[in-house]
């Protein structure tokens, strides 16, 4: 079993994605109390994830050519002043229009931080890229953990949201100076050089076996060679990377429903009050917090497709249990599962769709903005549509249709990486 090396860089990026994740999962509580305070009904307020889309979108144009112009270091910091400024808008207005236009700016920047970690972490650990993204993301929901709890207190306290929210500004200030203090500097990406057979160098030579796509000794799951190699040079992503774009796209609309109205379920279904509901929603980040830290040392071991699929049955299972539960506390223990299956859905997916970009993989990651786009920007309207007519908890029943088409893309994704053992691998 390889070792994952964590050094400055890697903490750093393990920081930055965090600094994302206390604003997104502290936002989706916020949204059914930006519904009551705007008077709004809940598919006007889903509009707030639209926004969250229409940011991915932007981020993901931008993130290729500004990491070429300053680096991928300064494409993540430039994200994460962008976000800083967004959450202070955030917590000034109070109109719809200008909430909206506040969420989008922020996500087009958030978009920066996560393309930007993603390569950065991807190009830096190789074959144990998984594991490092999954820790990365474990960070994300760790620091999600607090944001409902901080949340759901202020506005217990009769403070509302806003003062909790305004912590993203701080944090962000505090690990800027750490950067700053202990002089950790993010790497720009080689230039490429033309090097034998057409290759540039210091990318993977070996495009069939993508880096970080199989699990430590043994041959990992592959691309087919010859076509991965002539979709390049057409200028294309190969198929693989496209079926985990779209596994991409569903899977996000699984979380940010969760994020956005699992609050909502839990004042309708649980009988919750509204401040213990948002705070409850740390159920989830907490769940995939714990899953996240287990899953980096079963990425180690096991192929990301397997891994994947099984993630989505626990996923399930705690769906279950949570939208049957008649109670707080059951329903809150299956929120806890379906954090731990969902722990692993993003991070599996984004290893394996940088890994066969090879060296395409800044725009590989601008173009997986747009999955989450996708995912963020129709599935939480559709929901809260549907919503207004049956009610949220029946609503919640589109999740386990997105579960199955998740596990579906998972299981196709599986038959075009194709496990082979090439002469580098075997020579390794």
């Amino acid at each position: 079993m390889p070792r994952l090396t964590r050094d400055r860089i890697t903490w750093l990026t393990y920081a930055q994605l965090g600094l994302w994740g206390f604003f997104l999962y502290g936002f989706g509580p916020v949204v059914p109390l930006l519904r009551d305070e705007q008077g709004t009904s809940a598919a006007v307020a889903g509009l707030h994830s639209t926004g969250i889309a229409v940011g991915a979108l932007a981020g993901g144009a931008l993130f290729a050519p500004l990491a070429r112009r300053l680096g991928r270091g300064g494409a993540i910091w430039t994200g994460l002043g962008g976000v800083a400024a967004g959450v202070t808008a955030l917590g000034v207005v109070h109109a719809l229009p200008a909430t909206l236009t506040a969420v989008a700016v922020i996500a087009t920047f958030g978009m920066l931080v996560i393309s930007g970690v993603s390569v950065v972490l991807t190009d830096r650990h190789g074959s144990t890229a998984p594991a490092a993204l999954i820790e990365a993301n474990a960070v994300c929901a760790g620091a999600g953990i607090l944001a409902p709890l901080v949340i759901g207190a202020s506005v217990d306290a009769g403070w509302g949201w806003r003062p909790a929210l305004a912590v993203e500004v701080g944090l962000i200030a505090l690990v800027a100076l750490a950067a700053l203090i202990f002089r950790v500097r993010l790497p720009r990406p080689a230039p490429a050089r033309a090097a034998p057979g057409g290759s540039p160098a210091g990318s993977r030579a070996d495009v069939g076996a993508p880096a970080g796509v199989g699990p430590a000794a043994g041959a990992g799951p592959t691309v087919d060679a010859g076509a991965t190699a002539g979709g390049r040079r057409a200028g294309r992503l190969p198929s693989a990377y496209w079926i985990a774009w779209v596994l991409m796209a569903v899977t996000g609309s699984i979380e940010v429903c969760l994020s956005l109205w699992t609050a909502d379920v839990l004042r309708s279904h649980a009988a919750m009050a509204a401040g213990t509901a948002s705070a409850a929603v740390a159920a989830i980040v907490c769940g995939m917090f714990v899953g996240r830290l287990v899953g980096g040392r079963f990425a180690l071991r096991y192929r990301p497709v397997p891994l994947l699929l099984t993630a989505l049955g626990v996923s399930l299972a705690g769906f279950t249990i949570f939208w049957l539960a008649p109670v707080g506390w059951l329903a809150v223990t299956g929120l806890v599962v379906l954090g731990l299956g969902n722990a692993l859905h993003y991070p599996l997916a984004i290893s394996i769709a940088l890994a066969v970009a090879g060296p395409a993989a800044d725009r590989a990651a601008g173009w997986a903005s747009y999955s989450m786009g996708v995912g963020f920007g129709i599935a939480p309207v559709a929901l809260g549509w549907v919503a207004d007519g049956v009610g949220a908890h029946l609503a919640f029943l589109l999740l386990p249709g997105f579960i199955a088409v998740a596990a579906l893309l998972a299981a196709r994704l599986g038959r075009a990486l194709r496990p082979t053992a090439t002469p580098t691998m075997a020579n390794a």
